[in-house]
């Protein structure tokens, strides 16, 4: 099942996408779980299942369509997590994951512009794979980990890379509003199964500039989990992006830098696409 989050006229709300179209779930549970983060916490996945079927309330040309989670307690970003990126910034092998977190203000929807900012122009693709956190849980084994995730998404870890360079912390490059585009929706968990090999791939105006599946992360997704909530509680609705393959436009000679116009597309073969443009901010 395909669960999405979106604006229209009415206001935001969020749906089943279905072949025909967008069912509106916050008509049918909108009293008891008023957003997606709400549905996803009070284990209703299975309650949205039922509405499927009925006619759709919209087609895509209806809605805009937002952050899968708008807002989400933590985004929790991985650097340097498939080999070949760690070799071509020249970072050394870690033990550990390499963590940052992301502010909800630094997300945008699927084909909503990604805002490139005054302040820089180097603006730089990240094609990843999000995990969205179904169940609570602190110190949560690997083979527990699976029976945690509510499903799977596309995410544009969009990089600022001037400003992620002024010191050894990445913050700051990484939070610029609108900035990191997560969508079009989340996969749920049913639909991949645990250790589903999963392939993620970005163009930039059609042209593929990254491609890698999930057997060359260095830390897999049960590895990520364990390590998280080690020290954090993952709460429903959290996020966990994964890290990017290699080919970023930063290290391209000469680097290859997003700009006005442009389009940009992450995909994710079990999940779909996920479509930005770029504009000045």
């Amino acid at each position: 099942m395909k669960l999405a989050t979106f604006k229209t006229a009415q206001g935001a709300s969020y749906g089943a996408v279905t072949g025909k179209g967008i069912v509106d779930l916050r008509r049918y549970l909108g009293n008891q779980y008023p957003d997606l983060k709400a549905l996803i916490e009070g284990g209703a996945i299975d309650q949205a299942r039922k509405h499927l079927s009925a006619s759709p309330d919209y087609q895509a040309s209806d809605i805009t369509w937002l952050p899968v989670i708008p807002n989400p307690d933590k985004i929790v970003c991985v650097g340097l997590n498939y080999e070949e990126h760690r070799a071509e910034t020249g970072r050394d092998k870690t033990e550990q994951p390499a963590l940052f977190l992301r502010v909800a203000e630094s997300q945008v929807g699927h084909r909503q512009p990604i805002l490139r900012p005054r302040e820089s122009p180097h603006l730089d693709f990240e094609a990843e794979i999000a995990v969205v956190i179904g169940t609570s849980g602190r110190r949560i084994s690997q083979a527990n980990s699976w029976k945690h995730i509510a499903g799977y998404s596309c995410y544009n870890d969009g990089s600022v890379r001037e400003w992620q360079r002024h010191t050894l912390q990445w913050t700051a490059g990484k939070n610029f509003a609108r900035t990191g585009a997560f969508g079009p929706w989340m996969v749920t968990a049913d639909e991949i199964p645990p250790n589903t090999v999963m392939t993620l791939s970005c163009r930039l105006n059609g042209q593929r500039m990254q491609h890698a599946t999930t057997e060359q992360m260095i830390f897999k997704i049960p590895k990520l989990i364990e390590y998280i909530s080690a020290f954090t509680t993952l709460l429903p609705g959290d996020v966990i992006v994964t890290g990017t393959p290699g080919g970023v436009g930063a290290r391209r000679t000469p680097p290859v830098w997003m700009k006005p116009g442009d389009k940009v597309e992450v995909e994710i073969d079990k999940v779909g696409v996920l479509e930005n443009s770029i504009a000045d901010g």
